[in-house]
């Protein structure tokens, strides 16, 4: 499918209310688990889409729309949420990222994007030039995949449980 920014904007909307209807008022040991050893909890991704929120989508499109002299974007760190969020709750960290993803959205409605500054560039510290299509299509994808990482997270507390039915389980196993 190619990128859409109507499209897109209908799955970033509805990321806070997912994520409140999956985690919103659940005991820690579902929001706490992880993987294993350095894996990340569903807790520890909502910080990290906070933090995505405030320092990276829109950040960067405004440096990508401004085509100023530098267009570099700033290295995102992968693991600020870990210093983020401590002593916060997971309520705490929910009413936050849905304040921030409704503020990003109205940034980038008020912006009324057109094809050709969706085709804008910034750079990348890794992948050098990438378009501002490519950034928002990438936010969407993000989302999403962060959503099927908590599933996957919380469904294996129950990867011993589920006895031999885990043969129908693929997610299990992943």
């Amino acid at each position: 499918m190619e990128f859409d920014l109507e499209r897109g904007v209908a799955v970033l909307e509805r990321t806070p209310q997912v994520l409140r209807a999956m985690l919103g008022t659940l005991d820690p040991a579902w929001t706490d688990a992880t993987e294993g050893p350095e894996t990340w909890s569903p807790y520890a991704i909502v910080g990290h889409l906070i933090h995505g929120e405030r320092t990276d989508w829109i950040a960067r499109a405004q440096i990508i729309v401004a085509q100023g002299t530098t267009r570099r974007f700033t290295p995102f760190d992968r693991f600020a949420q870990f210093h983020e969020s401590q002593g916060r709750t997971l309520v705490e960290l929910l009413d936050e990222f849905a304040r921030l993803r409704t503020e990003s959205l109205a940034t980038l409605a008020a912006w009324r994007l057109t094809e050709a500054q969706l085709a804008l560039t910034g750079e990348h510290p890794e992948f050098g030039a990438v378009t501002l299509r490519q950034l928002l299509a990438t936010w969407v994808a993000h989302d999403l995949g962060h959503l099927a990482q908590i599933a996957r997270v919380m469904a294996k507390q129950y990867r011993e449980a589920v006895g031999p039915w885990r043969a129908y389980l693929p997610v299990m196993d992943r």
